[in-house]
């Protein structure tokens, strides 16, 4: 059984620094770390790359290959992945014994709201490779600075959470940058507890652009309080404890941190039911011990 997280978000919302910095802390904190580029289009990685699916198929050569352009490209990709499958089970095998995964997803969104190829390939991961994987889904916090385009991060972020059908935990990103986007409208805790939008949407039929189209936005956010999935936590990637935060949630989502201890019921419980705020720093020490043995005991069965 091997863990990790799935990174996905649109472009520019910083899902390649964040596996940077995320494998970066992982490791400090002890874990074994592989990240997994899946982005046939990012050509310049900043972090120290497991596996690379530029090692079985390339953006550049599909486009002139095939005459497409970047986003028919990178469905094309996917579906080549999809079909290669025993390709991406053969390098990340030797890994999922002690390594937790970081899987850096392409950018373009229709991957995760319309096109099943990617889907596809999370689905074999965590259905018959017993992977336990949650998404993190990374919007750019500057789109709160604009309602419209916060209705579509809602938007965006509730599709992706029904089609991925994955423990989900959607992600503002570079929120230490907000201000400088200008002054939000609310509070920041309306945008991440996805507060009554009727106040959002009286804000919006305050600009003329907006007002003409106010019964569409009404529905729209309708559906959005109907389905009542959708919250954010925030993220600075150069914050520890912001970091701290997120690894946690990510953990107990997963079940990262209930590994090792299924024979103590009351502890599992404790765990399960418990606040953020749990004694994660001695529960984390137990599942680090747990698999370096299970890491040993391997090792000597092969000896032996």
């Amino acid at each position: 059984m091997a863990y990790g997280q799935v990174v996905v978000g649109p472009p520019g919302s910083g899902k390649t620094t964040y596996c940077n910095g995320m494998s970066q802390f992982l490791r400090l904190i002890g874990r074994k770390v592989a990240v997994v580029n899946l982005d046939p289009a990012n050509d310049e990685l900043p972090y120290e790359c497991a596996v690379n699916i530029e090692e079985l198929i390339r953006l550049e050569d599909v486009m002139a290959e095939h005459s497409l352009g970047p986003n028919g490209g990178l469905v094309y990709c996917m579906d080549y992945l999809e079909k290669n499958i025993d390709w991406l089970q053969s390098k990340l095998q030797p890994l999922a014994k002690d390594h937790y995964f970081l899987f850096d997803f392409p950018g373009q969104v229709e991957l995760f709201t319309l096109h099943s190829n990617a889907k596809n390939v999370i689905h074999v991961m965590t259905n018959k490779w017993d992977y336990r994987l949650t998404a993190v889904h990374l919007v750019d916090a500057h789109l709160c600075s604009d309602p419209g385009k916060y209705v579509s991060a809602l938007l965006l972020s509730l599709s992706a959470m029904l089609h991925l059908e994955l423990p989900h935990i959607n992600v503002l990103s570079k929120i230490d940058l907000i201000e400088s986007y200008g002054k939000l409208a609310f509070n920041l805790d309306f945008y991440t507890d996805v507060q009554d939008l009727s106040y959002l949407q009286n804000h919006l039929d305050q600009d003329p652009r907006s007002a003409k189209y106010r019964k569409l936005t009404k529905s729209l956010c309708e559906l959005i309080e109907d389905y009542s999935l959708v919250s954010f936590t925030t993220l600075n990637i150069q914050d520890k404890e912001s970091v701290m935060d997120i690894v946690k949630l990510i953990d107990k989502s997963n079940g990262y941190v209930f590994a090792g201890i299924e024979g103590n019921i009351n502890e599992f419980n404790k765990i399960a039911a418990g606040p953020l705020d749990w004694d994660y720093y001695r529960n984390a020490a137990v599942q680090e011990k747990y698999f370096k043995e299970e890491s040993s005991n391997e090792e000597n069965d092969v000896s032996e």
